[in-house]
């Protein structure tokens, strides 16, 4: 996950979807005025503006429309979940068992038909294959960052669990480049290595959408583009959030022409402090989820939500918003609707 804002040169430029977008739920049921899409409606620039003022909670009855929408959506099943097994006081680098992956997995499998994972080390590498007796399709990810042994065992292990029939796509490496963790020649040769050892298998590589534009030998390099969309850490206001994603996702369409592309991270968070205009919150967390989850559907995107659980861990590296990601909380309990 991504908190650093494009610069100035690569901020996108309001909606540009593929169709004019009307919220899946609005209050009142009704398209609100001044929402992106809607006409005369201004398009969210990065940095334009301070922080915004709180969204007016529902009115109860409101309330219970979005209560129903969220729960119809989760029961209908969405396409993905970003998945990480973690219970309270674990971390990357915690070595996870089986019976626990697969107790995650029960929770999540009746609502999505894919899961991504991040790591092919520490007992990570077993997600994939418990999945798949889950009847789940998987997004298997090799972590890349400085430490060039355990990239090695990384790369080692997602080529293991791919040729053990167990990746449905590969992604080497997630937002390698932003952290500039390696020089982009370093990550071309892990990309490359693991498509040679996988043909047939697709692969790709995970990163916020403007470092594809930054990228061309990379975006040229994978079967499949992965791109992290965050109109949060842009400060952009939730009711503006959807739109502006689809602006992200046409941004690398246009300089992926013809290539597969997922859309690997997207949210909302639910608790935490704001981040210039973007306020986290349950409704509007709920409200997120279910217009991004509305327009997916409608246009075929591939897409998967940021998370399945709430990471205490995360709190260090992303301040109090990082742990507040999921829909199930830490102890795998639904956050936001019962079942």
């Amino acid at each position: 996950m991504t908190n650093t804002v494009p610069g100035t040169d690569v901020r996108p430029a309001g909606h540009t979807g593929s169709q004019a977008w009307v919220p899946a739920f609005a209050a009142g049921g009704a398209h609100p005025s001044g929402v992106a899409g809607a006409p005369g409606a201004l398009p969210f620039t990065p940095g334009a503006g301070a922080a915004a003022p709180p969204e007016p909670p529902l009115a109860p009855a409101e309330r219970t429309r979005l209560d129903a929408v969220f729960r119809s959506t989760l029961e209908q099943g969405i396409h993905g979940v970003c998945f990480s097994p973690y219970l309270d006081g674990q971390q990357p680098g915690s070595q996870i068992g089986a019976e626990q992956i697969r107790e995650r997995l029960a929770i999540v499998r009746p609502h999505t038909r894919w899961v991504r994972t991040f790591s092919c080390t520490d007992g990570h590498e077993q997600t994939p294959g418990l999945a798949h007796a889950m009847g789940l399709k998987t997004l298997v990810g090799a972590w890349l960052g400085t430490d060039r042994d355990i990239n090695a065992r990384e790369i080692d292990g997602v080529i293991a669990v791919a040729k053990a029939g167990h990746a449905d796509v590969v992604a080497v490496g997630n937002e390698v480049l932003l952290r500039e963790d390696l020089s982009e020649d370093e990550l071309l040769a892990c990309i490359q290595r693991v498509k040679d050892a996988l043909p047939g298998v697709p692969v790709g590589y995970v990163d916020a959408y403007f470092l594809f534009e930054k990228h061309p030998r990379i975006t040229a390099a994978c079967d499949v583009i992965m791109t992290n969309c965050y109109p949060f850490w842009e400060g952009c206001p939730r009711e503006h959030a959807v739109p502006y994603m689809q602006s992200m996702l046409a941004r690398v369409r246009a300089v992926a022409p013809g290539k597969r592309v997922v859309i690997s991270e997207t949210g909302w968070p639910d608790q935490g402090s704001a981040f210039q205009g973007a306020l986290p919150g349950t409704e509007s967390a709920m409200r997120y989820f279910v217009d991004t989850a509305a327009w997916a559907q409608a246009e075929g995107i591939e897409w998967f939500h940021f998370a399945a659980f709430d990471e205490g861990w995360k709190v260090g590296a992303e301040g109090d918003v990082g742990a507040f990601w999921g829909l199930w909380d830490q102890h795998g309990q639904p956050k936001f609707v019962s079942f």
